[in-house]
């Protein structure tokens, strides 16, 4: 893959949505700006609703060329024929991923701000690291992912890495020089501009 000038857009969808509803908007924001991968983030366990999402988005997104992958659920991807899985567990699952998906589909873990499980993951197979959040946060013990990380990572690691959660103008500005990719959702999609308009914004702060 060759490199960007600047991170490219990863986009989760909300946790909760109605689909009739947020198609339109996912078909609408694809369009107006270059988006890499979208996460299905459904916090749901309804395996129905869930099926239906993937089959529903996947078809928006591979009709645009992006990627999609989803939250956790890996048994899910061959099915619905997604392109992989991000995996919220760190390490935890990485083998298994793999194991089901074969070298082809996307392994992606979130790490937190630990450059241990980072590593610990990109060692046995993932195809890129993601860490947060990068803004300020009351959820947890607070900590962040600072800047000093993503430099320390993008000098040091040769996987791709993403920044996500809480992501402000002042925390993408912060890190943008030291990702591959920048992780949005809640960030536009609960904006009274309006998800397009929220996202060209942090398209413009990223350039």
């Amino acid at each position: 893959m060759s490199e960007p000038d600047s991170a490219q857009i990863y986009l989760t969808t909300p946790q909760a949505f109605d689909l009739a509803e947020f198609a339109p908007q996912l078909e609408a924001v694809l369009d107006a700006v270059p988006v890499i991968c979208v996460r299905i983030s459904l916090t749901t366990t309804d395996e129905r609703a869930l099926s239906q999402a993937a089959d529903s988005l996947r078809e928006i997104c591979h009709a645009r060329d992006v990627a999609i992958v989803i939250d956790d659920h890996y048994r899910m991807v061959k099915t619905h024929g997604l392109d992989g899985v991000h995996l919220n567990s760190s390490s935890r699952h990485v083998r298994e991923a793999r194991a089901e998906l074969g070298n082809d589909a996307i392994v992606g873990a979130y790490c937190g701000n630990s450059k241990h499980a980072g590593m610990t993951a990109a060692e046995i197979g993932t195809d890129y690291i993601s860490f947060g959040p990068i803004g300020d946060s009351a959820l947890g013990d607070g900590s962040v992912a600072n800047a000093e990380l993503f430099q320390w990572w993008s000098e040091m690691i040769e996987v791709p890495v993403v920044a996500e959660g809480n992501a402000t103008l002042d925390s993408i500005a912060a890190v943008k020089d030291h990702i591959d990719f920048l992780c949005v959702g809640s960030e536009i999609w609960s904006t009274t501009e309006g998800p397009v308009a929220a996202l060209q914004a942090i398209v413009a702060k990223l350039r």
